[in-house]
């Protein structure tokens, strides 16, 4: 769950983005997994799906990096983050997501898709 006042807008990166309401500071824990709320869901259970529910979990979910049979699905406002080759939140942690820098209001809130594939993400792909 986000731990920082956000909301969604149109990103010049790709399609909607978060944004920042206020100030961030560097440092700031602004994401924390909270099985509360963020759903992990079985790899099987998801390769079983078809259609606009599998179409929404392959753009809005991604691997869970502690156990390979999982994948993780954020409730809220995060699921919009885009990627950025030099993002402003270090997505390094499986479970927490801290601001890598000062983030300013209205300011994107980016982080690298790549720390959530093994092989890499392609920007140009079908995420």
């Amino acid at each position: 769950m986000l731990l920082v006042d956000v909301y969604l807008d149109k990103s010049p990166i790709q399609g909607i983005g978060v944004f920042a309401k206020n100030h961030i500071p560097r440092g700031t824990l602004v994401w924390k997994l909270d099985p509360k709320y963020d759903r992990r869901i079985e790899v099987a259970a998801y390769e079983r799906e078809t259609g606009p529910v599998k179409t929404y979990l392959d753009r809005y979910a991604y691997p869970d990096r502690r156990d390979p049979n999982y994948i993780v699905f954020e409730a809220d406002d995060a699921r919009y983050m885009n990627h950025a080759d030099d993002p402003n939140c270090d997505v390094s942690q499986p479970e927490e997501t801290y601001a890598s820098r000062d983030i300013a209001p209205g300011e994107e809130m980016t982080c690298d898709y790549n720390h959530f594939f093994e092989t890499g993400f392609d920007f140009l792909g079908d995420r």
